[in-house]
Order: structure tokens, then sequence, then C-alpha cells
């Protein structure tokens, strides 16, 4: 039998009658069947295919012919072969890059259905299909063998004894999401050992998984795990593409984070997340690949069928469609590329088990030849489908092509990153002016973005920091970005950030300062965990982790970008976070849990009235009374309250629950000096009983007497009340 055993192979191939069978053009990749594996590959212009065996050591061994071909699809059979074979194709064709050909068959190339390959690339010039330094550029033609440093695709058997293996299910109303990177988020984790971390099992190693269910999270959303690739360049600054929006393989795990077990690395955590009560949701990169563009090297798909898979301008086919801003866009027009994510998600899926997707620069998939469509062949596809349908799908709703802003133009089904409420948010607490209406918007859900279509307030991702930019500690310490480390002299990265490092920029040992930031970073944390919508946070949020003010750190696999947890920290470092943070983070989702009212299945307007009479939201000033539009003119103004009346409407929630009859008043307050709020009066009795206070992280509200409807609350400079009626005092 063919596998990992050389010798077998070597007298295989001294077989005189070592034959090919013509095989099956589908499923597409190599298929194992207990038998032998069916290999098959989409060329709609190749010339031959040529199935190239390697043994455990790299060794090419075996190259025959695929047969047959079928529909555009070349394919064979072969029998014996068991899982752990390493193989790879060459593709004969026209190398004529003027008409966006490049085969290349010296060029070995990777299945783009592998489901795991080995380890990283050893870059080489003789991984590009031209010759590399030529004066004709990619017009040349490069006859080196690459096999030598291309990764190979392995064969696997991707059976798990899954058992009684559930999705979570969680509804979209009780989603509260972390997003998190698989390597960064245990490299310090000082309780797991050190050969254990950065793979995927670290994530469920207890420790983690103590934290994860601690912190009452339901959906873990990973930074890209597909395989992908480091670029030439930061390597030579001795750098990496750490976040990982480089793939190479939409159907195989990156191979650092897996373990001995392979691929079932992957499956088992998902296995235990599960048993947790927690969802798993991918960050996956389908609008573009690491070949770049025309200048980058043949690695799979543009040695394959370049016409077919990459978008190339119309007039002239050399070069390629750039709407991702990373060389090469993917033809999400072609339905082989289509099929292709499709087989993509459903096997991470049916597979793999994970229970969602979130897709980055998402704007590319919608895109037809004509521009984005709503309605275009892709987005179609996944809505019908009734497997992907039914998993959460949040689309990054944006790239850099023209008309790439899509906020809140995605069709039903999905879900999508709002970066307005991120944006109004800090904006708000850094005290810009004119900003109450935006932040009325932002809180309820963002109607004005989302209400159309029948689709609900969990359409809108809330968030205020992501992977992508400042953490929450560097947002309230930082003015500027500081990303000198990533080798490019500070361009890279955001301008933008809306922060503000109240008075010292990055550490400072001024206590009146970190008092502040702290109380700012609890701010933000309530403010998102209390709006309507789908709040997500960024891993080490919770726990004051700081990246020194690199708002880009998408190439810093080290200290800067892995998460620094408290007990590691060193004596003398422990102002710049803050313990009550990871309390205080609990707190709050614990209490968005228990409080319906903050997670409402429609979009509130202060038009539905409760049994007493109470709008299921009113928006109030200071004075107690409900804002007029003369209120909500007032650029000055940057203190604002809204009480929520849980039963008006007789509304439910996501598990068709009827909702409580909460009634709660939220005081924002985010001038620098306090200002006084009085307590609604209403028509029904109860006293006022103070929940949470950003100036007190530690509150315990039983403890606090209830105050009486109409009383004066004096709320201090930038912080955050929140009061629930006790209608039994």
């Amino acid at each position: 039998m063919l596998g990992d055993n050389f010798g077998v192979l070597i007298s295989i191939m001294a077989m005189q009658d070592f034959t090919v069978h013509p095989g099956k053009p589908y499923p597409m990749g190599a298929t194992f069947d207990g038998g032998g594996v069916n290999f098959a590959l989409f060329s709609a212009h190749a010339q031959r295919v040529e199935l190239c065996l390697f043994s455990s050591q790299g060794r090419e061994i075996i190259r025959v012919d695929l047969p047959e071909h079928t529909d555009e699809v070349w394919h064979g059979y072969l029998p014996d072969i068991m899982p752990g074979q390493l193989y790879g194709y060459r593709v004969h064709g026209a190398y004529r890059p003027e008409a966006g050909h490049r085969f290349n068959p010296a060029k070995l190339l990777l299945d783009p259905y592998a489901k795991q390959i080995t380890k990283s690339i050893r870059w080489s010039d003789s991984l590009y299909g031209y010759r590399v330094g030529s004066g004709r550029l990619d017009l040349s033609q490069d006859r080196r063998d690459s096999a030598f440093a291309m990764p190979k695709s392995v064969v696997v058997d991707p059976a798990y004894a899954w058992g009684d293996d559930r999705s979570p299910s969680t509804p979209w109303s009780e989603t509260v999401l972390y997003e998190a990177h698989v390597r960064g988020a245990t490299m310090k984790q000082p309780d797991i050992p050190v050969a254990a971390r950065g793979l995927f099992n670290s994530l469920t190693a207890p420790p983690m998984l103590d934290h994860l269910v601690g912190l009452g999270i339901t959906a873990l959303e990973l930074l890209p795990v597909h395989a992908f690739l480091d670029e030439p360049h930061l390597l030579e600054k001795g750098l990496s593409n750490y976040w990982g929006y480089n793939s190479i393989g939409f159907f195989a795990p990156e191979p650092r984070y897996l373990g001995p077990g392979g691929i079932r690395d992957f499956q088992s955590m998902v296995h235990r997340l599960h048993d947790a009560g927690i969802e798993v949701i991918l960050d996956v990169v389908y609008n573009h690949t690491a070949e770049g563009n025309e200048l980058g090297p043949t690695l799979c798909f543009r040695g394959i069928d370049n016409v077919s898979y990459y978008r190339l301008q119309d007039d002239n086919p050399r070069y390629y469609v750039n709407d991702t801003g990373c060389g090469n866009t993917l033809n999400m027009t072609h339905p082989r590329v289509v099929q292709m994510v499709m087989d993509s998600l459903r096997y991470w899926v049916e597979v793999m088990h994970v229970d969602g997707f979130r897709f980055d620069l998402a704007t590319v998939l919608g895109r037809e030849t004509y521009g984005y469509d709503p309605h275009g062949g892709f987005l179609d596809a996944i809505r019908q489908d009734p497997v992907l349908s039914t998993k959460k799908l949040i689309a990054e709703p944006w790239d850099v092509g023209p008309g790439g802003y899509q906020l809140g133009n995605f069709p039903p089904g999905f879900s999508e990153w709002n970066d307005h409420y991120r944006d109004t948010i800090r904006r708000f607490w850094r005290g810009d002016d004119a900003m109450l209406p935006d932040l009325a918007r932002t809180l309820l859900g963002s109607s004005n973005l989302f209400e159309h279509r029948g689709r609900l307030p969990f359409a809108g991702i809330n968030f205020i920091t992501s992977h992508d930019g400042f953490t929450l500690e560097d947002l309230v310490s930082f003015d500027q970005k500081h990303n000198d480390a990533n080798g490019e002299g500070n361009r890279d990265g955001h301008d933008a950030n809306h922060s503000w490092n109240h008075g010292i920029e990055g550490r400072s040992d001024d206590q009146e300062i970190l008092k502040l930031r702290a109380r700012q970073k609890r701010n933000m944390l309530a403010t998102l965990l209390l709006s309507q919508g789908t709040p997500m946070l960024l891993a080490g949020d919770e726990i004051g982790n700081s990246q020194q003010g690199n708002n880009n750190a998408y190439c810093q696999d080290n200290d800067t970008g892995w998460l620094t947890w408290p007990d590691r920290l060193q004596d003398d470092e422990l102002a710049w976070t803050d313990d009550d943070d990871l309390a205080f983070v609990r707190m709050l989702i614990a209490f968005r849990k228990n409080h319906p009212v903050l997670r409402r299945g429609r979009f509130l307007h202060g038009s539905t009235m409760s049994p007493d009479g109470l709008k299921d939201v009113t928006w109030l000033s200071p004075d107690g009374r409900e804002k007029t539009a003369e209120h909500w003119t007032n650029g000055w103004a940057r203190s604002i309250g809204l009480m929520l009346a849980g039963n008006a409407g007789n509304d439910r929630d996501g598990r068709g629950t009827p909702l409580t009859d909460d009634v709660l008043v939220i005081m924002l307050n985010a001038h620098h000096e306090a200002v006084e709020f009085i307590l609604p009066r209403l028509r029904v009795r109860g006293s006022w009983r103070l929940e949470i206070d950003t100036n007190v992280p530690n509150l315990d509200s039983d403890e606090i007497a209830g105050h009486a409807q109409g009383d004066g609350i004096l709320v201090t400079g930038r912080s955050l009340l929140v009061w629930r009626l006790d209608k039994s005092s």
C-alpha cells in the first residue's frame, strides 16, 4: 500500500501493470474510499494534468497522468493509496501571460481541495512561473522544478468520532462573540505548558476553557485558520503574516496550529467547545489568495487555471483586478470558483462541525462584472443552501474596489460588522461634539442601516475594538498609532482611530490618568454590552491587553501580538492593566443575559406602549423628561439617558420566551464635569435600584438602598450608570 512507506512505493513503481483507473469527476480533491483514492481537479484550459506522489521525506517518486477529462475536470483513481500520502499536481498548457494563461508544469501545485498540507513553504526563485530578474518580467518562463520548495498536499481520512456532538445553536439574540487568534490567545498563558501553546488544542486546555466559560461568551470567532503563507518581504524583516489573511488552501487547517493529531486536533477543539456551550465561527478569506499579483509565485490556482480562478483586467488579462488590495481577486462570477467556496464552507460545517463564518472583505464575494450586487450569484447560493443558510453568516461589508463600502447593504441572512457603531461610541466617550443623534441610533441597533427586508437588530455586529486597530487598553492610552516595528515607517494602519490618551501618550504612572483610563474602558465595555444588536469583544480587552500602540499588528507574531495575561505581569507593570476589568466584563455579560430588554428581537422606536403606559424606549434629558427635538440639535450636549420597558409590545426573545417587565434606565455622561440626572417619575410604583456604575466596578447593588422616583442623581464626568425599577419596593 502507498502512504508513508517509501519501500512499498518503489516496489509498486517497478510493477509493470501499475495503472491509474478512470475514477470520477466528483467529488473534487483527493477522496479516500477505504481501498484507494480518487483524484479530481478542475481546469478548463489545461492540456494535460500530472499527479505527483511523494515520499514522507518529500521526494517525488511517481508521476502519472490523470487519464480522464470530464466536464473540464481531470480525474483518476489510484488503488491502494492510503491517508498520509503526499501529493501535488503539474498542469500543462499555454504560458501566455498576455492572454491570462500561466501554465508551467515545472511548478508543483497544491490541490485547491487539499484537506491538509505539510508545513511552511521554502521560499525560492523557483516558485515563480517567470524568471525572476528577467527584463521581460512575468512574460518570461522559468523551467526550474519547484517541488523541493513547495508544501505538499496530504491525503486524509476526515472521519472523526463525534458521538452526540451538537451545535449549541445559540440564538442571535443571546449571542456574545469573542474574537481571538489561535496562537496569540495562548502563547503567554502561564497555566498552559509551553509546548502546548499556540495550537488548536490549547484553546480548550482547562485554563482557557475555564476563562471562556467564566467570561460568559457564547461564540469564539477565530482569526483565519485556513492554511496561509508568510510573504517573503515580511520574512526578510524577521516578521510574518501573523493574522493569516493570506490563504493558500480553503479546506486545510493551518499546519502551524496542528499538533500530532493532524486535522483531528481541530475537530476535538470544536467538540470540546460545543460541550462547553460555545459556538465556533471562522474568519474566512475567500476574496484573494497568497499568489499575489502578476509578479507573485505560482503555487496553486495560478498554475491550474489562472483565467478561471482570478478576475483579470478585461483590456489586458496579463494583470489582475485588485479589489482586495492584496494583488488579486478570486473570480466569484465563475461557477467552478463558487462551487469551490461553497464546497469549502460545507466541509467546515459538515466535517469539521463549525457553526458559522465571518467573511473577510465580503463585498468581493458579491461582485459581479458590473460591481457589487446584494443579489449576486454567491450571495444567492449561500442564502438558499440548506446547510449554510442556517449557520451564522457575518460579512465584513467593504473592500477597496469601486463602491466597496456596503454597510447595511447585505441581504437577509447575513449580519455585518458595524464600523459606524465602533466610531460613534469611541467619539462619544472621547467627548466629540454633536454625537447624540448618532449615539441614539447605534445604541438601538442601527435601524437606519439594517431595518429593511425583515432584518432584525442582530444584523449589526457591534464592536469597539477588533484585531484590526487599537486594543481597548491602547484606545485610552494613545492619540497616535505606533507601528514602527512593522517596518513600514509607521505608514500602515488606520490614522483615524478616534482614540484619546487622556493626557500622556502611552504608559503612565499618573494615578488620576490611570483611573480615568480605567473608567473609560468600563464606559465603552458597558455601552457595548448594553446596546441592542450583537456584541463582539476582542480577546484580551477583558484583561487590559496592550499592543504598545501598534494598531496593525498583522505581522507581529511575538509579545506585541500575543495576549499578556495579568498573572504574568511583573509588579511594576500592574498599573498598566486594571484588576477589575475581568470581573466587570463577566458582570456585564451576565447582566445582558439576565435582562432580555437589552437584546430585543425587533427595532425600538418609542412607538410601542407597555401595559404600564411606558414606551419601549424613551430618550431622557438630565431633567428626567423625554427629550424634545431641540435637545437633539444641541451640539454641545454630551449626556443622555434612555429608559427601556421590557414588556412594551408583548415582545419575546429569540427562544420565544416572553420578555420580563423590566424597566431599565441607562445614564451616559461624556462631559468632563458631573451632571445631575433626575430619575424618571412613572405611573407604576417602585423605586430605582442602582445596578451598574462605571465608577465602582465591583458594585454590590444588593447592599445599596433604592432611590425614589424623581430623586436627583449626580452622575460624575465620563461615567455610565444603569438603574432598574424595583416594583417590589
